[in-house]
């Protein structure tokens, strides 16, 4: 007689994706040594760029830099993704990522650290990260049970967020108290031994009758998301979230308003932590069927926190909101993510996650772009409600527009069905 799970165990992560694959083990572990090098080198780079030169604008350039290979690689990467191996393009572009860490390492240890190779190492992190981005999202729903995405996309969201906090955290104290070349230094060992992690995954090869990366293979991808109307509606409710509603770009200016500089830091950290916190708890995603409803809500919970925290004058109530706001941007990516693998087939995998790049990275760029014009125009608490609000907005016209997201089941959903019988057959 088997006894009845406790409110607490349903709450907990799902491990079933840990306990079944070992390749998800190696990943998971690999994913979270990756992270904390990169959240360190994240922090350093810019921080060497201003005690370089001083200049705001200097450090904003990083961003002018990175966004034009991150567009162009991650379209080439999921092309590539289906025509090669994907574990040689993530063990390469692994290993092409520990040398550009070496490179910052090097520069660092100069007498005078030299300008321009930041900016150059900047590009070339950014086009790395479009190439192989691709291949780890579409290995997922290979190494994955198809009943088991959700939590598998919890899992990973997780190892993200624990990167994404101590990474940031202890490089500033590395920084401050070591200065940028031990920070470097350790972003290449956890390269280094992300690599030998890499080198334990089992092939994964590419159909034998893969299309060859080409422009025409890149359309092929993009004709049949714009076919699939849930598809369109998971990349255009994140575009929507992010580009009205995402506000770090003028958190400087919010805790000035606020007259409480010393919760900047805070700001920054808040989302991650309610995104951690989401994770925790995720167990119960696990049993969800109807996750085109986790987009929405999750989005829809985004905008309506991020507008909380521009109209409150209360530095903590603030915080407590843009909390909220990561756990709902958390919940929605837990949904995009596990449509895309329970419904695209492998062969366009790679391709599809090319253009998923696109579509969770272009929003924030763009939205930071957005909230800065319109504080200068409204003033900086306004345009944090403001863009609350017209996401809330947006994502109620978009659910209009594209029904079928909220309705999509993963029990009766056509594509759904046959990616499940195609796993089944692997």
């Amino acid at each position: 007689m088997t006894s009845k799970p406790s409110p607490l165990s349903a709450l907990l992560p799902d491990l079933s994706p840990w306990r079944s694959s070992r390749d998800f083990r190696l990943l998971w572990v690999q994913g979270l040594v990756t992270y904390f090098g990169s959240f360190m080198a994240m922090v350093a780079l810019p921080l060497q760029i201003k005690h370089l030169t001083d200049s705001p604008l200097a450090v904003g350039a990083m961003g002018a830099v990175e966004l034009v290979p991150l567009v162009v690689c991650g379209l080439y990467g999921g092309a590539l993704a289906d025509a090669v191996d994907r574990r040689k393009v993530i063990l390469g572009t692994e290993a092409a990522l520990g040398l550009l860490a070496l490179v910052l390492l090097v520069n660092a240890m100069l007498p005078e650290p030299l300008l321009w190779p930041l900016y150059v190492v900047a590009a070339g992190v950014s086009a790395l990260a479009g190439l192989q981005r691709p291949a780890l999202d579409s290995l997922m729903a290979r190494i994955v049970p198809h009943d088991q995405l959700t939590a598998a996309a919890a899992l990973n969201a997780l190892r993200w967020q624990l990167g994404a906090i101590a990474g940031p955290a202890l490089a500033g104290l590395v920084v401050a108290y070591a200065g940028h070349a031990m920070a470097y230094g350790t972003t290449v060992a956890c390269f280094v031994v992300s690599v030998l992690l890499c080198l334990r995954l089992s092939p994964a090869p590419a159909a034998h009758d893969a299309e060859r990366p080409s422009l025409r293979a890149i359309a092929e991808g993009a004709r049949y998301a714009w076919s699939r109307p849930v598809l369109l509606g998971t990349y255009a409710v994140d575009l929507a979230a992010m580009f009205f509603a995402y506000p770090n770009t003028i958190f400087p200016f919010l805790a000035d308003e606020l007259d409480a500089q010393w919760s900047l830091g805070l700001m920054y950290a808040a989302g991650s932590v309610g995104s951690v916190l989401l994770s925790l708890t995720s167990g119960w995603t696990s049993r969800v069927r109807r996750h085109g409803l986790l987009v929405v809500c999750g989005a829809a919970g985004w905008g309506l926190a991020v507008a909380a925290a521009g109209w409150f004058s209360h530095v903590w109530l603030v915080l407590l909101c843009l909390a909220f706001a990561g756990a709902g941007d958390m919940l929605s990516g837990l949904g995009r993510s596990t449509i895309w693998n329970q419904t695209i087939p492998d062969e366009l995998r790679g391709r599809l996650a090319g253009i998923e790049v696109l579509s969770y990275s272009v929003g924030p760029q763009l939205g930071q772009v957005r909230a800065g014009a319109m504080a200068g125009w409204t003033g900086t608490r306004p345009a944090v409600w403001g863009g609350g609000l017209a996401c809330l907005a947006s994502v109620g016209l978009l659910t209009a527009v594209l029904p079928r997201l909220v309705t999509y089941d993963a029990t009766t959903d056509e594509d759904a069905l046959r990616r499940r019988a195609a796993a089944g057959r692997s």
